[in-house]
């Protein structure tokens, strides 16, 4: 039997050497709001999959929904460049 083996070496191995920059790691801290808050409203639908949502249920996923649009929000006015001029 004959081995497949590759003909080339990694084309990215020298970038698998390290771990993320702090310029990401700054990104992933300013997203973590978002991030939690996207795993708050996935917790609130798990837990209804398997049986009928009662009224409870219902108003978990709503206001984790508003948790999550609320992040969203903040990120992107914290993100968004200002403009001069007071131009819209």
């Amino acid at each position: 039997m004959n081995t497949i083996a590759a003909l080339q070496g990694l084309v990215t191995a020298a970038s698998l050497d390290g771990g993320p920059t702090a310029a990401e790691l700054d990104a992933i801290e300013r997203e973590m709001p978002v991030i939690l808050a996207d795993v708050e409203l996935l917790d609130a639908q798990i837990m209804t999959l398997d049986r009928t949502p009662t009224q409870l249920d219902e108003r978990r996923i709503r206001r984790a929904r508003r948790k999550v649009m609320a992040a969203r929000r903040d990120l992107t006015n914290r993100t968004a460049p200002v403009q001069a001029g007071g131009a819209a």
